[in-house]
């Protein structure tokens, strides 16, 4: 009786249903206490993903696909005016598009990230500045002729994906490049590095796809040389590209740390960050260590151990996340979920998602608690969210981060609904397709 009077506001599907999605009632207050703020932008929809950046240069020579676009960086910095007096932060920063855009305004910024790899491609991207058309063609053409002559660099074998992932005889090759290219000199190192990574997927069975690496076995893996011909040309075009933007000449280098958003007293900001942009990993299950794990095996761990030390050492949005026994949800619209969750017991879809839940909330509120440590008075935020359902409930990620910023001193400006997602379709089976909201909060500090 209590669950149905917890989740008594109920939305119809479209179509004949044995259940309904459901709003808590504390979800509901939510929505209630910041309609007048929440607004709607759906131009906005194409901007808050990756597919915006297929068109810029750099940053489509690495797919990375929980990046915003370069645009959505530009609308940002124009609506806050920014300028070069200003210091970007971006505590979530991935493949660093907020700091490059900063960047090439010549606007001071500075990013951490906890996945090594998305550390590696943020760092990586300036140094293509630095690279005269027609050089990685020539260090190709000499990594062409080592590859094959080369002992093949050691590799994280005992993850279970590295054995399944490549043909035998591929799997060899890239090896036998991975160590060519460590040979290189620095910045070729690391532009051939980045060049490599981004063909691993096109040369293996897998795909990035949704929340998972997953195996297609259908797939005609692509040899190294081949692939790697083709990012060469795709990278020389760009060097070009940027040249005729003028970015050399205005890029201010930007700094970028492996660090964790969650305990910033060790990172030293040369000046107290005005704005941040910023997008954090959603609470959707998603394990980062798993769709870039080879990335992660090729280079940034040497075994299982290691990648599983780096798995838990994440933002806790996935489901292997672990909750200590004294930690509970900080938001009393979390906590209403997770009991509801926690009440269907075997029927809930994985059993962990209760834990991971209350983890990514007891995670945020930590990170938003660093961010007014260190943020200049009347800093501003734009940060991109996205609203989750579980056993057809709703949670209003949105507003629950929006009110507990509120409980550290950050007044909620506005809620822009940026687009509308569809729900799994394990979810569409059970609910039907009740979309949810992707959203930007926009944040001020107050005092």
């Amino acid at each position: 009786m209590a669950q149905a009077v917890l989740f008594e506001d109920t939305i119809t599907c479209e179509k004949e249903q044995t259940e309904a999605i459901h709003l808590g009632v504390e979800a509901r207050r939510l929505e209630q206490k910041y309609a007048a703020r929440m607004r709607e932008d759906l131009r906005m929809g194409n901007l808050v993903s990756y597919v915006g950046n297929k068109e810029i240069p750099l940053l489509r020579l690495y797919r990375y696909k929980e990046a915003f676009a370069f645009r959505f960086v530009e609308e940002w910095l124009t609506r806050f005016e920014v300028h070069q007096g200003d210091s970007v932060f971006d505590p979530f920063c991935g493949m660093g598009t907020t700091l490059l855009v900063a960047s090439c305004r010549g606007i001071p910024a500075f990013g951490t990230d906890r996945l090594p790899v998305a550390v590696f491609i943020a760092r990586t991207l300036p140094l293509f500045l630095q690279v005269r058309p027609g050089e990685l063609t020539k260090i190709f053409e000499h990594l062409r002729r080592a590859a094959p002559l080369t002992e093949p660099a050691s590799v994280a074998l005992d993850v279970a994906i590295m054995r399944v992932a490549f043909p035998a005889d591929i799997l060899l090759a890239l090896r036998r490049w991975k160590a060519a290219i460590d040979a290189l000199e620095s910045p070729f190192r690391e532009i051939f590095l980045l060049l490599f990574f981004s063909v691993l997927e096109s040369c293996s069975y897998t795909s990035k796809d949704g929340q998972f690496l997953r195996l297609k076995r259908e797939k005609r893996p692509a040899t190294p040389e081949e692939a790697l011909a083709r990012k060469v040309w795709e990278a020389e075009t760009d060097i070009r590209w940027i040249r005729e933007l003028g970015w050399h000449r205005t890029f201010l280098p930007f700094q970028v740390a492996l660090g964790d958003t969650r305990q910033l007293d060790g990172v030293s900001f040369e000046h107290p960050p005005t704005v941040i942009i910023t997008s954090p990993p959603y609470a959707n299950r998603y394990d980062y260590t798993r769709t870039y794990s080879l990335e992660l095996c090729f280079h940034f761990v040497q075994n299982f151990a290691e990648l599983k030390e780096l798995r838990h050492s994440m933002l806790r949005s996935h489901i292997e996340a672990r909750l200590s026994p004294a930690e509970e949800a900080p938001h009393p619209a979390v906590r209403e979920l997770v009991d509801f969750l926690r009440a269907r017991g075997k029927t809930l879809n994985n059993p962990k998602i209760p834990d991971m839940l209350t983890a990514y909330f007891v995670d945020m509120q930590k990170s938003i608690r660093e961010w007014r440590e260190v943020l200049a008075p009347s800093a501003r935020v734009a940060m991109v969210v996205d609203n989750v359902r579980f056993e057809g409930q709703v949670l209003p990620v949105d507003l629950i981060l929006s009110e507990m910023a509120e409980g550290e001193g950050f007044a909620v400006e506005e809620i822009i609904v940026a687009r509308y997602k569809g729900n799994s379709s394990q979810q569409m089976g059970r609910y039907g397709r009740i979309p949810t909201r992707e959203s930007i909060v926009v944040w001020k500090m107050q005092g």
